[in-house]
């Protein structure tokens, strides 16, 4: 048992380690059980997002392999609301109940879906210990662009979803403005903000001349954009005083002290989990390590440590 406090606090989200998952790289946890006990190493995990309604999602193909990073273009497919509560809540009460916070993702394609999704799950998921909105979904009403593209924006979507729950409102953000987006979520009540999402890029078939996935662009992630996410992190944690999770490429112990040099509070492990998916109990044994290794007594001390 490691020497060092590793308890954080995600904005009211009580975690016994800075480890999470980053949301649609992890299912919902009960894929991994059988790679090693998610109850008993996971700070907390963020189930992938979810609308009020069912999402169809992007057609294939939507995955390709880039040099030490993917990209995607899954499109959120998810069943609904009402659908992740029947198959999934149970074994989510039953992994907060053995000590891993679960953070359910909101997705919404206008500011009535973001409402409507809060609103089903504070009726019908008493299991979520907080929740996270990904403001990187598509205004449809806005020809495609991000919904939380720009401060106003971003403000719009908190500005809705905050009155209708208590619990801890976590906000994914897009890999842009991120000091000054964040500014506008902490005003408009944001508890904490997880960034990086992926960031766009294109990959293109030479011999078809086509795309290697199913749209022009797609979001690139791994430990390709490690050193982008870590930047962009610490802008951030200048910016505002609300808690960060740092997300981008984390793949060891080492990745996860730089976040949380960097100023984050809680690390979310993305694509390592698709490709080493029983990485997390060696990542978090090499951040206990490093934290001993720093002579403190409490991670918390080391949360924007970063000297210039």
């Amino acid at each position: 048992m490691s020497t060092v406090n590793m308890a954080v606090n995600l904005g009211g989200i009580q975690m016994r380690n800075p480890l999470n998952t980053a949301s649609g790289t992890y299912g919902n946890g009960v894929q991994f059980e059988g790679f090693y006990d998610v109850g008993a190493t996971l700070g907390a995990i963020t189930c992938k997002g979810v609308a009020a309604e069912p999402w169809n999602g992007n057609p294939a193909p939507r995955l390709t392999e880039l040099p030490s990073a993917m990209m995607n273009s899954v499109g959120l497919q998810n069943p609904g609301v009402h659908g992740f509560v029947e198959r999934y809540g149970a074994y989510l009460t039953g992994l907060r109940e053995r000590g891993c916070q679960v953070i359910c993702q909101i997705a919404g394609h206008s500011l009535d879906e973001y409402r409507c999704a809060t609103e089903l799950y504070e009726e019908l998921a008493p299991f979520a210990s907080g929740f996270e909105v990904n403001i990187s979904c598509p205004n449809i009403a806005a020809g495609g662009a991000a919904m939380g593209a720009t401060p106003q924006a971003a403000a719009e979507v908190m500005a809705a979803v905050r009155p209708l729950t208590s619990r801890p409102v976590v906000v994914k953000m897009a890999p842009h403005d991120v000091a000054e987006i964040g500014r506008a979520l902490e005003a408009a009540g944001a508890d904490a903000l997880s960034l990086i999402n992926t960031i766009p890029g294109m990959a293109i078939d030479i011999n078809t001349r086509k795309s290697r996935v199913c749209r022009p662009t797609a979001g690139v992630s791994g430990p390709a954009i490690h050193a982008i996410a870590v930047r962009m992190v610490w802008e951030c944690a200048q910016a505002v005083k609300i808690p960060l999770c740092g997300i981008g490429g984390v793949a060891s112990g080492a990745d996860a002290a730089e976040m949380i040099l960097a100023g984050a509070t809680a690390v979310a492990i993305g694509t390592a989990n698709l490709y080493d998916p029983a990485c997390a109990p060696r990542i978090l044994a090499e951040l206990e390590a490093w934290a001993e290794s720093q002579g403190v007594s409490d991670i918390n001390e080391l949360i924007g440590a970063f000297e210039c």
